[in-house]
């Protein structure tokens, strides 16, 4: 299948209101770029499956603490899926196949595959962009409660996401309410993207980072820092004409920045090579 086409595939998905975007399906559609022959339609009855199999042994009073606890039991102790410890930063743990199929995956990525579930379970939750840690929580507010899936699913109050919150960062951190607020759809699959780009830059594997550029652009379309860095990928990587189209533009919605005489000098430049 054409690379454009993928690319169109996923850009239908997230050009939608974002409560409509099927997470599983757009991340199954960013997946077929680097897996072209990879069945959307396979994975998400797969997932379909899995809720169909737990549906069974849900409680009759859906107390949200009892669901969670029902949902984790099946996809960490009977299916196995676990968070890679070992390979943490291995591009496939980004991907949604292979999450599914290899039943590991980064926070974010388990998060994915338990949105999926409960969604399909009528327990709707919410992705919660915690720095550094991805979390989830039962959409009501006032459930007090959040999941950690990469953590087989571990069950966290405030004060724990305080204590991995400085964990993580070796450091007194105040957790203000924001960093425990939900994210949107698209600000998940920009994540999504965002950890893949860092991992192909690290890799030098620059054809894969702009395509993960490109996805993040297509999900916020005005992201002028974005947009910036993706021209001077192009610039390094001396495809000039993108470049210049790429950065003329981030001059135009971001005059101001203090990059902005140094982009100014590269386009002059290339404009004068060209």
């Amino acid at each position: 299948m054409d690379n454009q086409l993928l690319w169109h595939n996923f850009y239908q998905e997230i050009n939608r209101p974002d409560k409509e975007i099927d997470l599983a399906t757009a991340s199954l559609y960013f997946s077929q770029a680097e897996y072209p022959d990879l069945d959307v339609r396979e994975y998400l009855n797969i997932l379909d499956a899995i809720a169909s199999e737990i549906e069974p042994q849900l409680p009759a009073e859906l107390y949200p603490l009892k669901v969670i606890k029902t949902i984790n039991y099946h996809l960490f102790d009977r299916l196995g899926f676990q968070g890679n410890q070992e390979d943490y930063y291995e591009p496939e743990n980004s991907f949604l196949n292979r999450v599914i199929d290899y039943k590991t995956g980064i926070p974010i990525t388990l998060s994915v595959v338990y949105l999926a579930i409960a969604q399909r379970l009528n327990f709707p939750m919410v992705g919660i962009g915690m720095p550094g840690h991805f979390l989830i929580r039962p959409e009501f507010e006032e459930a007090g409660i959040f999941v950690d899936p990469f953590n087989r699913g571990e069950i966290l109050f405030q004060q724990d996401c305080q204590e991995k919150l400085q964990e993580i960062y070796q450091q007194q951190i105040e957790l203000k309410p924001k960093l425990l607020a939900p994210v949107s759809n698209k600000q998940i699959l920009a994540r999504m993207l965002n950890n893949l780009k860092f991992i192909y830059l690290h890799r030098r594997e620059l054809d894969k980072a702009l395509g993960t550029m490109s996805g993040i652009i297509k999900i916020f379309p005005e992201n002028a820092m974005e947009i910036r860095d993706r021209g001077l990928l192009y610039y390094q990587s001396k495809r000039w004409r993108e470049a210049i189209v790429d950065l003329e533009y981030f001059l135009k919605i971001a005059p101001h920045s203090e990059d902005a005489p140094m982009i100014k000098v590269l386009l002059d430049k290339m404009n004068r090579v060209s």
